[in-house]
């Protein structure tokens, strides 16, 4: 088991000490004035944000909120990454219970803060982290707090993310599978970054407490049960989970298994670091003419199937800082000058697959200019767009199985959505 922690404190912004809660013994408040003084050398550092110091046998562990400073000192090897989240949860749960967490707010609520304390972690391990849960045994109303005798749900039925007793009308899951291209390309053409970064966004509104499973066209399951894979099986790269899903399940036969929590979570995120083709291409070719006008011819096509179109689309061109009375003319789609942005937005709501548009400005430039001007800043043309039932991994759901032993059946609704994320095309 990984080291625990020895103490936490929690210290305003002048590095005093508001609240101090000691679980092993071998740390006194004097590490936290150690850490104050370490933390005040560092700023101007280059590892000024690392948040994680060690000093004479003490390891500690810091997170800032507001004007908030929350540490863990600890004299064990412990896992500092764990314990960084843990802190984390903490403000969680404190905002959920103060609304904010600040120094007026800890000095408004010593007690409850304690109690909370001593609820989220015991002999320095990190227990309870659910502010749902940890609000069914500890409740507040104004500045008091109120202790029932009842246990907490997570003690007894070991779904902490959860409540029992769930009823709906009509059970239904919502699941989009939502990926974000991210795309980077010089002003050669050449593509520098490309990459895909998916999510798994899930909206449950189902009673009880229903088992779910999920299949996807994952290529490592499906070569594992001896199905052809025929070009359609995936890579997934750097999965991570929703706490729910049972981890060890996975490992071992690739399963998607999880009692889900009420509402929106996300499932799973996951990466894809293969050569992306730019699923919209821009070119703009701009002249100067003398030192009072210029030109752009701007062309956009999509490189996607024609059964899919892109919606919303928004091309951000770059404009002259001095530019003036601009004149637009597009094949599709309308344009506007972005003054504070220095840049044309050229917006088209729908962009089928397979075609190109164009744009045609001329602007005005100030007549009167100084010889040795300063060069002018190249920034990127940037995109943003959606292509619905449509992405670019080619992900699919295989099924989702809702059981709950009162044998109800709930609709699952499956969208898939693909967007720009960092989509930017530098000029020549």
């Amino acid at each position: 088991m990984a080291g625990a922690a020895s103490a936490l404190f929690l210290l305003d912004i002048k590095g005093r000490v508001l609240v101090w809660r000691d679980y092993r013994g071998d740390v006194t408040a004097a590490q936290a004035e150690r850490f104050f003084t370490k933390l005040i050398e560092k700023e101007g550092d280059s590892q000024s944000n690392d948040p994680v110091a060690y000093d004479n046998g003490v390891t500690y562990m810091f997170v800032q909120h507001s004007n908030i400073y929350l540490m863990i000192a600890s004299r064990q090897n412990c896992n500092a990454a764990s314990l960084l989240f843990f802190l984390h949860r903490v403000v969680d749960v404190f905002k959920h219970y103060f609304e904010e967490l600040e120094e007026e707010s800890l000095r408004d609520n010593f007690v409850v803060v304690y109690e909370l304390l001593d609820e989220m972690m015991d002999f320095g391990y990190p227990q309870y982290t659910e502010a749902r849960i940890l609000s069914e045994f500890i409740k507040t109303d104004a500045y008091r707090m109120e202790v029932t005798q009842r246990p907490p749900m997570a003690v007894t039925n070991a779904v902490s993310w959860r409540s029992e007793g769930l009823q709906f009308k009509k059970n239904e899951v919502f699941l989009d599978v939502i990926e974000s291209v991210n795309i980077l390309v010089n002003s050669n053409g050449q593509i520098v970054r490309s990459d895909v970064v998916g999510a798994l966004k899930m909206r449950t509104y189902l009673s009880g407490m229903p088992e779910c499973k999920l299949g996807l066209n994952d290529r490592v399951l499906l070569e594992a049960q001896g199905r052809a894979t025929k070009g359609k099986a995936i890579d997934l790269e750097d999965i991570k989970f929703h706490q729910c899903v049972r981890l060890a399940r996975f490992e071992n036969d690739r399963t998607i298994s999880f009692i889900p929590p009420d509402g929106s979570f996300d499932l799973m995120t996951y990466r894809l670091s293969t050569q992306v083709k730019p699923l919209i291409w821009v070119e703009a070719q701009i002249e100067r003419h003398s030192r009072s006008r210029v030109e752009m011819l701007v062309k956009a096509r999509s490189q996607f199937k024609e059964r899919s179109t892109a919606t919303n689309v928004e091309i951000e061109l770059p404009v002259p800082t001095d530019a003036s009375n601009p004149n637009v003319r597009t094949s599709l789609g309308s344009a506007a000058y972005a003054p504070e942005k220095d840049a044309l937005v050229w917006k088209i709501k729908s962009f089928p697959g397979n075609k190109e548009y164009m744009l045609r400005a001329e602007f005005h430039l100030p007549s009167i200019t100084a010889e040795e001007s300063t060069p002018e800043r190249k920034a990127p043309i940037r995109v943003k767009f959606e292509i619905p039932y449509f992405t670019v991994s080619g992900i699919q759901v295989r099924y989702l199985k809702i059981i709950e032993k009162s044998g109800y059946q709930a609709l699952p609704w499956v969208r898939y959505i693909t967007m720009a994320g960092e989509y930017e095309l530098r000029l020549m």
